[in-house]
C-alpha cells in the first residue's frame, strides 16, 4: 500500500490557498442531493454538522449523549490558541506554525499544521462573532495569556472554562441548522460498525442505547470526529464514556491506524487517591502561568509547604529549563515531575506529587486577580480535595490525557478509505509526537468550520460511488456481524466484570507503556494484553440483553476494542526505537534525560494495517519530509 498524502504543491504558505482555489466544487442546487453522517458532537463534531448543514447538505450527526452539549470538549479548561499577535509580543503563523513542528518533536506532517496555523485566525472570528465570551482587556480588546511551548501570548480564553463556551458557540450554530431542517441529530446512538461499498465508506451500523435497537443508516461519506483512545489506560482526564469503538471499527475494515503509541501526559492533573476512583481530574495548564512548580530539595522533607522557605525548596522547572520556566511543553514537563518524584521528592500520599504554588502570584497581583482568572479551577480543585490552593498549594502528578495517534488521513483528512473522513483528536495529522497545550480546541473547530467543508466537497463532486440503500447487502452484513458480536459477549455469562478487565488493561499499559517504556517490559506487556484479551471472551459477565438500555453491554464492547488497541500500542512503541514527544523509550535518551531521536530511521508516519484476527498487522511508512521546518534537537532551556 502506498500512501498518497495529497499535500499541494507549491510553497507552504501558499499550498492552503492554492488547494482551494484549485478544488473540485458541488453547486448549491447539487448540495441538496447529499447526505453526510457525522458521528460525534463535540466542537469538531458539533462545527462541522452545523457548517456543512449550512452549505446545504443533508446531515445525520450522531452522539453517546443525550445532548450534543455533554460532549467531552466542556472539559477542555485553559484556551485555544491563534496567531493573532493582539499582545504584539512577536506572534505570527509563522510562529505558531514553527511551535506546533517543534512542540511535537518533528513528528508531525509540515503542510496539514502550516493550514492550522493559518485557519486559527479564522477560528477566533467565527468563535467571537457567535457570542463565545472570551476574557477581555479594560480596553475591550479580547486577553490572551502563554501556554507551555510558547514564548508569546497567544491562547484566547473563557476563564477555566474555554472548551465549554466553545462548545455552546457550536451548539447554537449546529441547533440552528437543526431548526432550519438541514441537519438532524441522534442521540443517545453508539456506532458500532462502518458499511463499505465498493471499498467507500457508505453508512454506519447503530445502536440505539435506550432501545438497543440496531440499525444502518447509509450516506454519500461518513465524518468521524469521535475522540481520542486516552480511556484505554482506564484512569485518564477523558470522560468514562470516551471510547476508542467507531475508530477501531474503521481501523478492522481497512482504515490504517497511524502512530497509536503518542499518547499525551499532562503534567497538571489531581494525583490518584485511591483505586475507587474511575477517571482523573485535570487542572488546566494554563494555571502554570501564575503558579510555580516546586518541590523539597531534601528527600523526604515532611514539613508542610507552609513552612519550607525558600531556599529549602527546588523550582526545578526553572532552574532547568531557564527560557521558558513553568512553561515548557507537557512531555518535558510530566517527565520532570516523574524524574523528582523518583528521587524521593515527591509530594502528597505516596510520594507522587509535585507542588503548584500561587503564593508568589497572589503576593504579585492579588487574590481577586487570580480568582477573577480561575476561580472555578481552584474551586473543583477544593471540591475534591477539601484544600484551598489560595493558601496552600496545589498538589500536581502527569496522567493520561490526550492521543496525539489516530487514524490516518491525508491532506483532505480523508482516512485511506475513500469517503472516510477523520477529524480532531480521532485523526493523527497535526500534532506529531507531542500536543502544546490549548492546540486541540484549535485543531477541533478548524477541521470542522473551516477544512473539512472544503475537502469533503472535492470528494462528493467526483461521486465515485452513489449513496445505497439501507438494505444493501453490504449494510445487511454488517447489521448481522454487530449483532453476533453483541450477542456473544451477553452469552459468555463468566464471572468479572467489564471494569475489572478495563482495569487490569488500564494498569499494563500504564506501568509498561506510559510516561516511560522499554523493550523488555512492552514485550511483556503484549503478552499480558493478549493473555488478557483471551480471558475476557471467556470469563467476562454482562447480564441482560441489547434489546434494551444496558450499559454493562455498552462498556463491554468498548473494552473489547481498548484490549486489541492495548496491543497496537505496544507493538507501535516496541517498533520505533527512538525517544521523541511522549514517547521516550529509556534505551535512547540524552545524559540529561531528554529525549534521543533517530531522524534517519523514524522520521515517518507508522500507520498500522488491521490484516485480519489473530494475524500480526501490517506497518505502511509515510516519510515525513520538510521544506521549512528544519529538524534539530528540542531545547526549552
Amino acid at each position: 500500500m502506498k500512501l498518497d498524502a495529497k499535500i499541494p504543491s507549491g510553497p507552504l504558505a501558499q499550498k492552503w490557498t492554492n488547494y482551494k482555489n484549485e478544488i473540485r466544487l458541488v453547486s448549491p442546487a447539487n448540495k441538496r442531493k447529499y447526505d453526510i453522517i457525522v458521528v460525534g458532537t463535540g466542537l469538531a463534531g458539533a462545527s462541522a454538522a452545523a457548517s456543512l448543514g449550512e452549505l446545504g447538505y443533508n446531515v445525520k450527526a450522531f452522539c453517546l449523549q443525550d445532548s450534543p452539549r455533554r460532549a467531552h470538549s466542556v472539559a477542555a479548561q485553559g484556551g485555544i490558541n491563534a496567531a493573532k499577535n493582539y499582545r504584539n509580543d512577536g506572534d505570527s503563523v509563522h510562529r505558531l506554525f514553527y511551535d506546533t513542528i517543534k512542540g511535537g518533536d518533528f513528528r508531525a506532517r509540515e503542510a496539514n499544521v502550516h493550514r492550522l496555523a493559518e485557519v486559527s485566525l479564522n477560528v477566533i472570528d467565527q468563535a467571537t462573532a457567535q457570542g463565545v465570551p472570551f476574557a477581555r482587556e479594560y480596553s475591550g480588546y479580547l486577553a490572551t495569556r502563554s501556554f507551555g511551548g510558547a514564548q508569546v501570548s497567544r491562547t484566547f480564553y473563557a476563564r477555566g472554562q474555554t472548551g465549554q463556551q466553545l462548545l455552546l458557540g457550536a451548539y447554537q450554530a449546529l441547533m440552528c441548522q437543526v431548526s432550519a431542517g438541514t441537519v438532524k441529530i441522534f442521540p443517545r446512538h453508539e456506532m458500532l460498525e462502518l458499511v463499505l461499498v465498493n471499498n467507500h465508506a457508505k453508512g454506519i451500523v447503530v445502536r440505539d442505547l435506550i432501545s438497543g435497537k440496531i440499525s444502518t443508516v447509509t450516506a454519500d461519506a461518513v465524518v468521524l470526529a469521535t475522540g481520542g483512545y486516552s480511556n484505554a489506560f482506564y484512569l485518564s482526564t477523558s470522560g468514562v464514556a470516551s471510547n476508542v469503538t467507531a475508530s477501531w471499527r474503521a481501523h478492522r475494515k481497512g482504515a490504517l491506524f497511524a502512530n497509536p503509541c503518542f499518547t499525551q501526559i499532562h503534567p497538571t492533573c489531581i494525583p490518584v487517591s485511591g483505586d475507587y476512583q474511575s477517571k482523573l481530574t485535570l487542572m488546566s495548564e494554563s494555571l502554570r502561568n501564575d503558579g510555580r512548580v516546586w518541590v523539597p530539595k531534601n528527600a523526604g522533607d515532611k514539613r508542610s509547604p507552609e513552612q519550607i522557605p525558600d531556599s529549602d525548596r527546588d523550582y526545578y522547572l526553572e532552574r532547568i529549563y531557564p527560557a521558558y520556566g513553568n512553561l515548557v511543553p507537557r512531555d518535558i514537563a510530566s517527565r520532570a515531575a516523574k524524574r523528582v518524584c523518583d528521587e524521593g521528592r515527591g509530594v502528597g500520599p505516596g510520594g507522587l506529587g509535585v507542588f503548584l504554588d500561587f503564593r508568589d502570584a497572589i503576593k504579585r497581583l492579588g487574590e481577586p486577580v487570580i480568582r477573577e482568572r480561575y476561580a472555578n479551577l481552584f474551586d473543583m480543585y477544593h471540591e475534591i480535595t477539601i484544600e484551598n490552593a489560595y493558601k496552600t498549594p496545589m498538589r500536581i502528578y502527569p496522567a493520561i490525557h490526550y492521543a496525539m495517534g489516530g487514524l490516518w488521513v491525508d491532506y483532505n483528512l480523508m482516512s485511506n478509505l475513500p469517503g472516510l473522513f477523520v477529524i480532531g483528536e480521532a485523526n493523527f495529522s497535526d500534532h506529531g509526537a507531542n500536543r502544546l497545550g490549548a492546540s486541540a480546541l484549535m485543531q477541533g473547530l478548524a477541521d470542522g468550520y473551516f477544512v473539512l467543508p472544503y475537502t469533503i466537497g472535492d470528494y462528493l463532486a467526483r461521486n465515485e460511488v452513489k449513496r445505497p440503500a439501507a438494505d444493501v447487502p453490504e449494510a445487511k452484513l454488517a447489521e448481522t456481524e454487530t449483532a453476533a458480536r453483541l450477542n456473544k459477549l451477553l452469552s459468555i455469562r463468566g464471572k468479572r466484570t467489564p471494569v475489572e478487565f478495563h482495569k487490569q488493561l488500564g494498569r499494563i499499559l500504564w506501568d509498561n507503556c506510559g510516561m516511560a517504556r522499554e523493550e523488555a517490559g512492552l514485550k511483556k506487556a503484549m503478552q499480558a494484553i493478549a493473555a488478557l484479551r483471551e480471558e475476557f471472551w471467556q470469563n467476562v459477565i454482562v447480564p441482560g440483553s441489547h434489546a434494551d438500555l444496558n450499559m454493562a453491554l455498552e462498556r463491554a464492547g468498548r473494552v473489547a476494542d481498548f484490549l486489541e488497541l492495548g496491543e497496537l500500542l505496544c507493538l507501535d512503541a516496541l517498533e520505533r526505537r527512538e525517544s521523541c514527544g511522549c514517547h521516550l523509550r529509556t534505551e535512547f535518551q540524552t545524559p540529561e534525560g531528554e529525549c534521543l531521536r533517530n531522524d534517519t530511521d523514524y522520521a515517518y508516519v507508522a500507520a498500522w494495517e488491521f490484516t485480519g484476527a489473530g494475524k500480526p498487522p501490517q506497518l505502511h511508512k509515510e516519510p515525513l519530509v520538510y521544506e521549512e521546518a528544519h529538524m534539530a534537537q528540542r531545547s526549552y532551556k
